[in-house]
């Protein structure tokens, strides 16, 4: 007889933590049953062991403040796998490694869902001796790591480090002397392990180079943890059921950290993203949208509260359009309910319709990720990202989720710089052909190329200008698939080869596969990024260079952008990463998401940067500056062609002195103030940097720990 391979597993947690088994109103939902991939290895066997271990995650029961290792939990004992594993337990710290391992591996299962491929952690960086990157298979988790009110990402252990704390206050919701445990926190589990997902694909965005960025990190790890709870059909029901349909008054749908918020004194949940306690009448209230919001605020979780604000708003606007009619229809058309209970099946109807819906607001925020700018990354920018992302899944957008998005975000004054519409269709990313001709135009306008500049083409001359980028790109990707990528070396002149950087031998873009063992689609990305290096270093490809925001001209760069041997500007390869753009089409095909960057040294110091970027200046490589600036692009190859489609810019080029300037004002706090010590100094640190960099900045590789961390006080 076959063996039948589960697809499924089923494991206890806690919906949202412990607090709510102690609340009549929330204990029937206190406990819930969550599905995740069983983990299988080449011949069908359960690859889990125990810790738990799998693929992606290994949990490390090591508590260093009592010295003890915990024995770690065998997820495949028969006992555990016939009641879906252990029951909810404050005080075993066997649930406690179940807890994490399931709440990580519900988030795994949806990323990799919503980018329809493998996932990976950030790759571990050695400098020493020399600059290596090296694969890495798990991201370690720690569940009783720290006895403190912390928990965070650690992106230089590849870790999650959650701490545990004794309640000190005494009130309603607190008893003096009882334990806070991070790890039991649906909310923080899956705040973490996104910022680590998060890094795993930009890791660019830990540094601090405008006050959108490190609150994005916080932002988008909050909407990870608020969506995903909507797929907990018995918690969706129970909520809805309490506020009577209307997800956009006070629930706990919206609400981050119930116990970690109110055992840290703020009698609510940590945060909230529909609005909070006042503070005179001791009341929920809610917040309303507010264009002025961002003005002023700049500490990242204040900021990026602002964001989850206007990406739940427009989950709202969508769910509550949708179920109108079931208001209708059980109203008698009034679409104004009773008082009293709602009845059970309107509740089943608008829970299944706030499920679909935030399955979509949560794919479309995933898949956005993959719409952004290598660097530098900014709110508007992310709308144009969910934007584009959502119209090559979904081209009709039936429920209208584009429009809410642009809606909401228009209430919360989030807008991309230099746009002159907010329209859906004015939002998506420029084509290669569009991007090229933009810059043409403004090149002959003499406009520049910071964020606040948009040309305005007249259409005819844009068209033009269009078909020749299209001829220009045709023309190169030919020459340089069949030639230079595939040819013989022989077919190139000596002349050629002299003006080429040394090549490691002749390489294809290998066939990077979206499934199957991570290691070899990893080792596959590692081996393509050397071809489109080399592509983009073609001298005879400068143009299509200059459409994806590159320099590659000496003469183009001031002496502070990094150069090879050559004397060139250099240019990093930074991401590989498949993506099928177009998954419900017959023609469905797989391209590359590319991100490329070029560096420049930057200077505190006005005066030192201009005499830095005096003609005839050469500097040492390992030479880093006080901080280093980066430009370039996001766009999407086709590896058969070289065909090239959407192209995501940085503000400027690697040359502008005006963004260059604006990184300066924000990380030495000229322009604005500094509310957190995150905000200043996680300066980034290259191959070959100073080793003085590495002690005048001891919190480069923990950024998270000082930006999670609660005072006791």
């Amino acid at each position: 007889m076959e063996k039948t391979i589960p697809g499924r597993r089923r494991l206890r947690v806690y919906s949202f933590d412990p607090s709510l088994a102690s609340d009549l109103v929330t204990w029937g939902i206190n406990q819930i049953a969550i599905d995740i991939p069983w983990e299988t290895d080449e011949a069908g066997e359960s690859s889990l062991k125990p810790g738990p271990v799998g693929e992606y995650i290994e949990v490390v029961d090591y508590d260093p403040a009592s010295g003890l290792f915990y024995k770690p939990v065998d997820l495949n004992d028969r006992n555990l796998l016939g009641q879906d594993g252990l029951p909810a337990s404050e005080t075993n710290p066997q649930f406690h490694q179940q807890m994490v391992y399931a709440v990580a591996m519900a988030t795994i299962d949806h990323f990799e869902m919503a980018f329809g491929r493998k996932i990976f952690w950030s790759d571990k960086i050695t400098r020493k001796p020399r600059y290596r990157e090296q694969f890495v298979p798990r991201l370690r988790i720690y569940p009783h790591a720290l006895r403190a009110r912390n928990a965070y990402y650690s992106p230089a252990k590849k870790a999650l480090l959650f701490g545990y704390f004794p309640v000190t206050s005494k009130d309603k919701n607190n008893t003096p002397g009882t334990m806070v445990f991070t790890c039991l926190s649906h909310d923080i589990v899956v705040h973490e392990i996104s910022h680590a997902l998060l890094d795993g694909i930009h890791p660019r965005f830990n540094e601090p180079s405008n006050p959108d960025v490190h609150a994005f990190h916080e932002a988008f790890a909050d909407i990870v943890a608020i969506f995903q709870r909507f797929s907990y059909e018995g918690v969706l029901e129970s909520q809805i059921s309490r506020t009577r349909g209307d997800l956009a008054g006070e629930s706990l749908l919206a609400q981050l950290a119930q116990q970690f918020g109110r055992a840290t004194g703020r009698g609510t949940a940590l945060r909230d993203a529909l609005g909070g306690i006042n503070p005179e009448t001791g009341a929920w209230e809610s917040r309303p949208p507010n264009p002025l919001a961002l003005e002023g605020i700049y500490e990242p979780h204040a900021r990026g509260a602002i964001l989850v604000a206007a990406v739940f708003r427009a989950f709202t606007l969508v769910y509550h359009h949708r179920v109108a009619d079931l208001f209708r229809l059980s109203t008698g058309g009034t679409g104004i309910l009773p008082d009293g209970e709602i009845h059970p099946d309107l509740v089943g109807r608008l829970a299944g319709e706030a499920r679909e819906i935030a399955a979509r607001i949560l794919r479309m925020c995933i898949r956005g990720l993959d719409y952004c700018p290598p660097v530098d990354l900014t709110f508007g920018d992310y709308l144009r990202a969910v934007v584009t992302a959502d119209l090559e899944l979904n081209p009709e957008d039936r429920d209208g989720c584009r429009v809410a998005f642009v809606q909401s975000f228009r209430e919360w004054g989030i807008a991309p710089a230099g746009i002159r519409s907010m329209s859906v269709d004015a939002l998506i990313w420029d084509d290669y052909e569009t991007a090229g001709a933009k810059q043409t135009i403004r090149q002959m306008q003499g406009t520049g190329d910071g964020r606040s500049k948009e040309s305005r083409p007249d259409s005819r001359f844009l068209k033009m200008e269009q078909r020749k980028q299209r001829e220009i790109l045709k023309k190169h990707s030919k020459s340089l698939v069949m030639g230079y990528m595939e040819g013989p070396e022989e077919e190139d002149g000596p002349a050629q080869r002299a003006s080429r950087p040394k090549q490691r031998g002749r390489r294809k873009i290998k066939t990077i596969g979206l499934w199957g063992d991570r290691r070899k689609i990893w080792d596959a990305i590692q081996d393509s990024t050397f071809p489109i290096w080399a592509w983009l270093n073609d001298p005879d490809n400068t143009q299509v260079a200059r459409v994806l925001n590159l320099i590659l001209d000496a003469d183009q760069a001031p002496p502070t952008v990094f150069r090879n041997r050559h004397d060139n500007p250099t240019v990093e390869v930074h991401s590989v990463r498949p993506i099928m753009r177009r998954p419900f089409e017959m023609n469905g095909e797989v391209s590359l998401v590319v991100e490329v960057l070029q560096r420049r040294r930057g200077f505190f110091d006005r005066e030192v940067q201009k005499e830095m970027d005096a003609a005839g200046m050469v500097y040492d490589y390992e030479f880093q500056g006080d901080f280093i600036y980066r430009a370039g692009s996001t766009f999407f190859l086709n590896p058969e062609t070289m065909g090239i489609y959407s192209v995501i810019k940085t503000p400027g080029t690697v040359a502008s002195d005006e963004e260059l300037e604006r990184m300066r004002s924000w990380i030495t706090g000229e322009d604005l103030p500094l509310h957190h010590a995150f905000d200043r100094g996680t300066l980034s640190l290259d191959e070959g940097s100073d080793p003085s960099h590495e002690v005048t900045d001891p919190n480069r590789d923990e950024p998270f720990a000082m930006l999670h961390e609660h005072d006791e006080d």
